[in-house]
């Protein structure tokens, strides 16, 4: 409740200091709403709102970590697809190698056909053991005996792990000494040999793939809880511009209507001096 003056009281016109007050204040609150809409911002400053501003600060927190994190998951995906594509080309050489094999069992081949296939095989033992080396994500080599690990939250602790392990012609047993085509029952040994080679790398193939799953699933879910976090910080940080508009109007009217007022409390007092003139 304001202080009301006294006409004859002209040494301070508390009226004129009412209507001011009142004017800086729609002044101020007009600015403030001008802000919003220039900035889209509800929240500019702290002091606008302190619980606010803490709480959509985090949220914008977690949104931004959760959005690392979901580029993380695209990049242990593509890390994992280099490494499918390793075992899918491994996979093709296999089996060409029992294709060739099998061919090398049959007693209708001599002795140089036996050996112009045995150097075949060689040459992709050989290519087998150069992929497995190169196949490189970032310049670290993927089959290793390290578990890879993903940072996939926001939250610590939050990752995904996945071991690739190791792989080389001497455990699918398939180096050049082994491989032995000099003879239909030779071939024919070698063929269980290219089995099992296959089995192991099929089961790497599905795991792989089983990761990938797995990864999709949680890129999905990212994406849905980034945009809810988003939608959180914004319905707590955000301008409403309808309303900030209509609160601007009715701003705009409450200054012209201050400063009318300044002015009539600022020429109010001259009316004492009628009694002068008496």
């Amino acid at each position: 409740m304001g202080t009301f003056g006294d006409f004859s009281r002209i040494n301070t016109n508390i009226q004129a200091l009412q209507a001011l007050h009142q004017m800086q204040r729609t002044n101020l609150n007009l600015g403030i709403r001008q802000l919003r809409l220039s900035t889209g911002s509800r929240i500019n400053r702290a002091e606008d709102d302190s619980a606010g501003y803490t709480i959509a600060k985090k949220l914008e927190a977690r949104v931004r970590g959760q959005a690392q994190a979901l580029a993380n998951v695209g990049d242990a995906k593509s890390m994992l697809t280099v490494a499918e594509g390793a075992f899918g080309t491994i996979m093709d050489i296999l089996m060409t190698m029992k294709e060739k094999t099998v061919q090398a069992a049959n007693d209708t081949l001599g002795s140089d056909e036996r050996t112009a296939i045995q150097t075949q095989m060689h040459a992709l033992s050989d290519e087998i053991t150069e992929l497995l080396a190169d196949t490189t994500f970032n310049s670290a080599p993927l089959f290793t005996s390290s578990t890879l690990s993903f940072q996939i939250n926001a939250d610590a602790g939050d990752t995904f792990k996945v071991t690739l392990g190791t792989l080389s012609v001497s455990q699918l047993g398939l180096t050049t000494s082994s491989i032995v085509v000099s003879s239909a029952g030779a071939a024919s040994t070698l063929l269980g040999t290219i089995d099992s080679a296959l089995t192991t790398v099929a089961n790497k193939l599905g795991d792989i793939g089983s990761s990938q799953a797995r990864l999709t699933f949680r890129q999905e879910s990212l994406s849905t809880a980034i945009s809810n976090n988003e939608a959180a910080r914004s319905r707590i940080a955000d301008a409403d511009f309808a309303k900030e508009q209509m609160e601007i109007v009715k701003l705009q009217i409450l200054q012209q209507t201050g400063v009318a007022a300044l002015g009539q409390a600022n020429t109010a007092p001259q009316t004492i001096l009628q009694l002068l003139g008496n």
